[in-house]
């Protein structure tokens, strides 16, 4: 049995629409806790550039562009290479 431990953030690229966990200090989401957008920027972190860092990604329902911490990327829902 093969486990996978790495998080689906380092796997992200932009295109990719993702689950992104409620960022607490986000007032526009008090109603759920998670929503869905399309990544559009990634950038890498200051150790290693391939490392996935932050993320800017819109929100597929209110259209709002958000920078995100890649850590709140709780799933991919689909990647632009698969389609």
């Amino acid at each position: 049995m093969v486990l996978d431990l790495d998080p689906d953030f380092l796997a992200v690229r932009p295109g990719d629409l993702v689950v992104v966990e409620v960022d607490r200090t986000m007032a526009a989401c008090e109603f759920a806790d998670w929503w869905i957008g399309q990544v559009i920027h990634v950038v890498g972190g200051a150790r290693s550039s391939r490392v996935n860092s932050l993320f800017q990604v819109v929100c597929v329902d209110t259209g709002l562009v958000r920078t995100i911490n890649a850590d709140l990327v709780k799933r991919i829902l689909r990647s632009k290479d698969l389609s």
